[in-house]
């Protein structure tokens, strides 16, 4: 992803518009396409502001929270499987996927493995 603009320039841009320079002019002079002088106006008339907005960042996850402790609890409960725990969630009203569920997992170090030995019954 680019870097936004310099504050200076955008300065620069709103002040020409400001005189009576068409977008258009201005976009030339400077060198921008008109559609960063239109946006830059708005933001002005928005926000009061010309400073860039905030770019990238982090999304919380959704399977955090009350919800996460949930599944902490649920997983320690008893058995499960990813696309179990996805159509509890869902009857939660939580929306998710497995892809979620077993980030989810993998990250707090939960996990069940079923013992083969358990299921067998001894012929002696």
């Amino acid at each position: 992803m680019t870097r936004p603009y310099s504050e200076d320039l955008r300065v620069r841009a709103v002040a020409r518009y400001e005189a009576g320079e068409t977008t258009r002019a201005i976009a030339a002079g400077l060198q921008i396409s008109p559609s960063c002088v239109s946006k830059w106006m708005k933001r002005k008339r928005d926000t009061g502001s010309l400073a860039p907005g905030q770019v990238g960042g982090h999304r919380k996850p959704t399977l955090s929270g009350e919800v996460a402790e949930w599944l902490r609890e649920r997983c320690r409960s008893g058995p499960f499987t990813t696309r179990g725990l996805a159509a509890e969630l869902l009857a939660r009203g939580i929306k998710s996927d497995r892809r979620a569920v077993w980030v989810f997992l993998h990250a707090e170090g939960l996990s069940f493995k079923k013992n083969r030995a358990a299921g067998r019954t001894d012929p002696a």
